[in-house]
């Protein structure tokens, strides 16, 4: 199985660190800037590093040929479609909500605010529209009571995600594909930031 990781910072880093365990080979750690932590735990374990022209979007000529799969990990680029269609299977994310509720840059903000007992994280298929792709796994987590966003996402909803990823990756390596479970769109909540 061969990937190429685009992400950022701490969760990017931690994602590199799971998937490196994993039977995979991975062509190429895409970011957005050189100093990233993503990009300097990438370099120390000897792989390609490619930073993003625009910090918005993923374009094609940044996913290497031969690509089975795209995982992004705390990546707020829009993958495009012509990037995805270059990956075998496509491209898979880690959302801290369980999906589709919450769908946007705030999920465990919004977790909170809107005082949810449970929270989750959720790895999805990209797709056009952001947060809005199929399933491939989910998994929950009680929220303590008085628990803080930050607080929430260091304690669970980060290893969280690394645990859901590992598992998502390891059974594309088994089945050679990835499970898929489309989103209902009569749960779908948003979770934007400026209405915080």
């Amino acid at each position: 199985m061969k990937l190429t990781i685009v992400g950022s910072r701490y969760f990017g880093a931690a994602a590199l660190e799971v998937i490196l365990k994993e039977n995979v080979e991975i062509l190429s750690v895409v970011v957005l800037n050189d100093e990233d932590r993503l990009a300097v735990a990438a370099r120390e374990a000897g792989l390609p590093v490619a930073v993003q022209a625009d910090p918005k979007v993923v374009t094609a000529d940044m996913i290497p040929e031969g690509t089975d799969l795209i995982v992004t990990a705390h990546c707020h680029a829009r993958i495009e479609a012509d990037a995805l269609a270059k990956s075998r299977l496509g491209g898979i994310g880690y959302h801290p909500s369980l999906l589709p509720r919450h769908r946007g840059m705030a999920a465990v903000e919004w977790t909170v605010k809107a005082g949810d007992a449970i929270a989750g994280g959720t790895i999805y298929h990209l797709a056009e529209r952001m947060d809005a792709g199929a399933i491939a796994m989910q998994d929950w987590r009680f929220v303590k009571p008085g628990e803080d966003a930050r607080s929430l996402w260091e304690r669970a909803l980060a290893p969280l995600g690394l645990d859901l990823m590992g598992r998502v990756i390891r059974y594309a390596i088994e089945h050679d594909s990835l499970p898929s479970k489309p989103q209902d769109e009569e749960f779908a909540t948003a979770a934007r930031k400026k209405d915080l």
